[in-house]
């Protein structure tokens, strides 16, 4: 058993710390977020580690020395989406959990060990936008839909059985020569060909288990910490500019524009801010 970190992105959402830090390398009540995972996986005896870097990969250096694990370059981490980076390592897919890197996991979720493929899913009790699960009488996944209500939906580890594996590195190779794959996630391609791959099951946990955030605010609503020291040089420089508090900044978004930005309200007023090169 093994387990991949995929870690390549640029977190684009996550404006403006994601500019100064790779999401993955926050610390989050304590702890660096791929420090905490890289050690659940270790405590639940997976010691072959593959993470894969592309956005600001020289950060992630120190952990070959300090946790032994083995880094792996996505030179199209810029153009292209997961799929790029499980192409980067489609020798290490066996037996193996692959993880995403900005995951907060309150339990660890690997000492079980899988007797089947499996996706972790937790339960959206309203509206949610996410990859939602639909399962037979064996919870096997037998169909995906992207957005739902009061549904099961993808968030955090999956497990690839061997089988799994060998099946889906020959779809993954066959599929990848398309433009409208490499942009696309891993999981478009599961759930477009679910009927003709291995079989894999949900994996339900319980709210608050698995965590992900997708920006600043969500991050702050998790780890208050955050809400008076975002350890954002760029806010803190806004900050001395108005002469206010990193709590008085608030619902920061990423701007769609030509150039590198993102827009904040403060004092009732939206401003923009565009990134300098």
């Amino acid at each position: 058993m093994n387990a991949i970190i995929m870690s390549a992105g640029m977190s684009s959402r996550f404006v403006p710390l994601s500019w100064e830090c790779p999401k993955a390398l926050l610390e989050v009540k304590g702890e660096i977020l791929i420090e905490r995972q890289i050690r659940q996986l270790k405590e639940a005896g997976v010691t072959d580690i593959t993470v894969i870097t592309g956005y600001m990969a020289d950060k992630y250096d120190y952990l070959k020395s300090e946790y032994g694990v083995t880094l792996v370059y996505n030179p199209d981490y810029a153009r292209y989406n997961n799929t790029s980076t499980l192409m980067c390592v489609l020798d290490k897919l066996n037996e193996t959990w692959i993880c995403s890197s900005d995951n907060y996991l309150t339990e660890n979720v690997f000492f079980t060990q899988p007797l089947y493929s499996q996706y972790s899913a937790a339960y959206a009790e309203g509206e949610t936008s996410e990859y939602c699960l639909f399962t037979d009488s064996n919870d096997d996944i037998i169909k995906v839909e992207i957005g739902g209500i009061k549904a099961w939906y993808m968030l955090g580890p999956v497990y690839f059985s061997s089988e799994f594996s060998k099946a889906f590195k020959q779809l993954l190779c066959r599929e990848y020569i398309k433009e409208e794959t490499k942009q696309g996630y891993w999981e478009d391609i599961y759930l477009k060909n679910i009927d003709g791959l291995p079989a894999m099951r949900i994996c339900k946990f319980e709210s608050g288990i698995i965590n992900e955030f997708d920006t600043l605010s969500e991050l702050q609503c998790f780890d208050t910490s955050y809400i008076s020291n975002t350890r954002s040089n760029i806010i803190k420089k806004i900050c001395a500019d108005f002469h206010c508090m990193e709590k008085d900044i608030k619902h920061i978004k990423k701007e769609n524009l030509e150039v590198a930005a993102f827009s904040f309200v403060y004092n009732g007023e939206r401003y923009i801010y565009e990134k300098k090169e």
